[in-house]
């Protein structure tokens, strides 16, 4: 009646191993440790840049407790916050000649102390939210004014090649303020050419004007257009921001947005203020520039290279180390980017980038293609305000149907970055950081301390209530409730959940809920000697009668913890996490867990002459 088989009891006991396995890494902390990621897409993180550090290292006499190379950046781990401190100062001079150009980002950052045995198994700690880990915190405000204006360039473009498709002529299509103006020298031709912009943007509210002797068209974005522009924006920002710090391996970054024009950036771990505002900055855009062929001369190229470039020209020097001087001018941008895929060339095999364009850019690149048969074009990415050319190939002839390909010296991982960074895009609009906070990690230690405390004396005080009125069925109660803790701990690790101040709030309240169900089943099981049933008939009914009210009320708590999963933001949506799996995890150790641990106490005898459960503790 009271006995489980085997293998049941083998089941909870491996769980429970398992449990206990997957908690582990949680109580080896976390040691300070300096990050190395790249700061251009075209600067590799591998076993080389690892060397570069160890020397340098060696020559400051650091010795680091540990080093971690991955795709995107090399962690080394030490032994305090002051050697942490130095070994950064050291490594930034050795990577870094020029501070005012960067070639990798250093930064302070906090890693598992967990040992390989565990990391193994892929056992990993919970990520530990910006109020218990530390880190830094930014409130940033998108200029929604910017976003319009790039969309209004964006549409000057569209209209006049729209308008020289067409064959219609025109004075000038500029943008003054917040509107499009197209000049014409007729009303008949202005006419022409409103259906033409009519047909082609729908976003466009059209007016007709006349200036002196010219006709004009006045175009402006639709409210609507407005509206959906400045979303997108914002969106997109989000995404960039998304990209960029996932690239850079941020545990759990939070980014989300904050009412209509803002976003709230969090980096856990990251206490360097200066290099997170720099990762929040490094963002890379694609520009289609024509060389300037005429000032291909040695004697412009030498002018150039000391610092006397050609008015409407700028100096660069390609991947092979040739000067060259492209024009100023911007053909296309990475705007009209939808994909940008690493691959290999054709014909030569070597690393590339594969490009598609939208209708729009595919338009402009083929008419430039076709426009300019012979001469070179340079394709530069952007990064921080400063521009690299990585290929300037001869134009042999016209290139349709959107699909683009770069190339030049570069390796597989060289154009996998690139590719990386043309996705992830430039910002759609600029941003300002309005808010700024840094929590320090002595801060994070104080929150955890006071949370685990809560928590831990919390369950002490249930232990002891328990055992003094269920007396051995208080203790077995309090065992099953210490099983549980063990079980959310092990899932929120194996998760990889962000643990957070409410999370801590969610666990301890789960203690006291889980609780509950053990209350009701030793309640159960008095009322059942009460009405004179034997001992082990008691335990039998005691638990199965139980289980449906355990069930319901488990059930409703559930719903409200789903509820507050789905609509909640932020910190809400991090406490219902830990309470849905509270929930879930109290019963499965209060109907099971307790179960097998009151089926090995009594479950063997044949005849049970008194059970130790309180007032009514025998039969």
């Amino acid at each position: 009646m009271n006995r489980f088989p085997l293998w049941k009891y083998l089941s909870v006991a491996g769980t429970v191993v398992l449990a206990l396995l997957y908690t582990l890494p949680n109580f080896f902390g976390e040691s300070p440790a300096v990050q190395v990621s790249s700061a251009k897409a075209t600067v590799r993180v591998d076993t080389a840049l690892l060397g570069r550090i160890e020397n340098a290292l060696n020559k400051a006499n650091i010795a680091p407790t540990g080093t971690l190379l991955d795709p995107n950046s090399v962690r080394v781990r030490l032994a305090d916050p002051d050697t942490q401190l130095k070994a950064k100062d050291e490594i930034s001079r050795a990577l870094n000649p020029d501070p005012s150009n960067p070639t990798y980002v250093v930064a302070l950052n906090l890693l598992s102390s967990s040992p390989s045995w565990l990391t193994a198994i892929h056992a990993l700690p919970m990520y530990l939210g910006l109020d218990l880990r530390g880190g830094v915190h930014f409130l940033l405000q998108v200029d929604m004014q910017a976003a319009i204006t790039k969309k209004l360039e964006s549409l000057t473009g569209d209209l006049r090649s729209q308008l020289r498709d067409k064959g219609i002529r025109h004075g000038g299509v500029t943008r003054e303020s917040q509107t499009v103006r197209v000049r014409f020298r007729d009303a008949e031709t202005r006419a022409k050419g409103r259906v033409v912009i009519q047909n082609a943007v729908a976003d466009l509210n059209i007016e007709e004007r006349q200036d002196g002797e010219s006709f004009m068209l006045v175009a402006t974005l639709k409210l609507e257009a407005v509206k959906r522009t400045q979303e997108y924006a914002l969106k997109q920002n989000i995404t960039t921001l998304h990209n960029r710090i996932n690239e850079l391996g941020v545990a759990e970054p939070v980014i989300q947005q904050q009412g209509a024009d803002r976003v709230v950036v969090q980096l856990p771990g990251v206490q360097d203020t200066a290099k997170a505002k720099d990762i929040l900055g490094r963002t890379a855009s694609l520009e289609v520039r024509m060389v300037d062929e005429e000032k291909m001369t040695p004697d412009s190229l030498a002018a150039a290279a000391r610092g006397e470039v050609p008015f409407g020209t700028e100096f660069y020097i390609e991947r092979n180390g040739q000067p060259i001087i492209v024009k100023k001018q911007v053909i296309l941008t990475g705007d009209r980017l939808t994909d940008a895929q690493p691959g290999f060339d054709n014909q030569t095999q070597e690393p590339a980038v594969h490009l598609t364009l939208d209708a729009p850019g595919a338009r402009i690149f083929r008419d430039v293609t076709r426009e300019s048969v012979g001469k070179r074009m340079a394709i530069l990415l952007i990064e921080k305000g400063k521009g690299e050319v990585i290929t300037a190939p001869v134009i042999r002839g016209e290139i349709g149907g959107g699909r683009v390909q770069i190339s030049g010296r570069m390796t597989t991982t060289e154009a996998n970055d690139t590719a990386l960074l043309l996705r992830a895009g430039s910002l759609a609009a600029p941003m300002e950081i309005v808010e700024e906070r840094t929590v320090g990690p002595s801060l994070g230690r104080e929150n955890i301390d006071k949370g685990f405390n809560a928590t831990l004396w919390g369950f002490l005080a249930i232990v002891a209530f328990m055992t003094v009125y269920y007396m051995m069925f208080g203790l077995i109660s309090s065992a099953a409730l210490g099983v549980n803790l063990l079980f959310l701990i092990a899932l929120l690790s194996l998760l990889q959940a962000t643990l957070t101040l409410p999370g801590i709030a969610a666990i301890a309240l789960a203690l006291g809920m889980a609780i509950d169900a053990n209350v009701l089943i030793n309640e159960r099981i008095r009322e059942e000697i009460r009405g004179g049933a034997t001992p082990q008939a008691a335990i039998s009914a005691g638990y199965e009668r139980a289980f449906g009210t355990i069930l319901d009320s488990n059930i409703t708590t559930l719903i409200a913890g789903v509820s507050l999963l789905i609509f909640g933001t932020g910190p809400i949506r991090g406490f219902a996490v830990v309470h849905c799996l509270g929930i879930m995890t109290s019963m499965f150790s209060a109907v099971t867990v307790s179960r097998a641990i009151v089926n090995l106490v009594y479950g063997h005898r044949k005849r049970v002459a008194r059970l130790s459960i309180g007032d009514t503790a025998w039969k």
